[in-house]
Order: C-alpha cells, then sequence, then structure tokens
C-alpha cells in the first residue's frame, strides 16, 4: 500500500509477491509461512526500510523497475542482491485468497497495473520514498 502522510491514509494499495526461498519460484508454497534473509542466492524476500532509488529497465512485467537500498541490516545486501521493485504478469490486480501469489526469487513484484501507477507516483516525488517490508 502507498500510505499518504499527509492525509493520514492509504492512497494506493495492491498486491505484492515476496520470494520463494528454497521453493520453485511462481508457485505459492510459502504463502502461509514465508520466509525472509538478507542472504545472497537465498531467493528470499528481506524485511526492512528501503530507500527507492533509480528507475531502469526492468525483463520483467512493463520492462520498469527501481533499485532499491537496504538500510537496515535485514536488508543490507539488497543492491548486491539485485533485489528491485518490478511488475510480473503473475501477480493479479484481485485478491487471490485463500491461494497466495506466484512467488518471485526475492524482489517485491507487483501487477503490471499497479506498477503503471507506482511508476507515475515515484517519478513524479522529488523526495526520496521509503519502501518497507513487513510480515
Amino acid at each position: 500500500m502507498v500510505w499518504s502522510f499527509n492525509e493520514n491514509k492509504i492512497s494506493q494499495q495492491g498486491l505484492v509477491t515476496h520470494g520463494c526461498g528454497n521453493n520453485g519460484w511462481s508457485g505459492d508454497n510459502t504463502r502461509t509461512s514465508p520466509e525472509f534473509s538478507n542472504t545472497c542466492d537465498s531467493h528470499c524476500s528481506s524485511l526492512g526500510k528501503y530507500k527507492v532509488a533509480e528507475r531502469g529497465y526492468s525483463q520483467w512485467g512493463i520492462n520498469i523497475k527501481y533499485l532499491l537500498y537496504g538500510l537496515d541490516s535485514s536488508n543490507s545486501n539488497a543492491l548486491k542482491r539485485t533485489i528491485v521493485l518490478h511488475s510480473w504478469e503473475a501477480v493479479t490486480d484481485e485478491e487471490i485468497f485463500p491461494n497466495g501469489s506466484a512467488e518471485s526469487w526475492g524482489c517485491p513484484a507487483v501487477s503490471n497495473n499497479y506498477m503503471l501507477k507506482l511508476d507515475e507516483l515515484l517519478k513524479a516525488s522529488d523526495k526520496p520514498l521509503l519502501l518497507w517490508i513487513i510480515n
């Protein structure tokens, strides 16, 4: 979700996937018990705060990614692990409970439609933005 501190409310929301860990990517094996790690090649997402940084080309989704700089000890390897915010066709716009979303190799991935909204927001911002991954 995107939180508006000026309005003290959620301004946008969408589904996001987490890493698959030792399971095959694109399944939903860890939907009820996700694993988190800051270790390279763990294919896990990392908890904590990130600075959303440079926009670039992605091979996934709508071909847009944002670099993420881990700000906590729990995600300090994000850049080295190539953990980025990107879209992916496997992530839906609609709630799919009790099923889980397709799991990534550790990146927070959103639907293509939601990434279009986030991209407009991120491009328009003249201040650093924070992404916070919580369990």
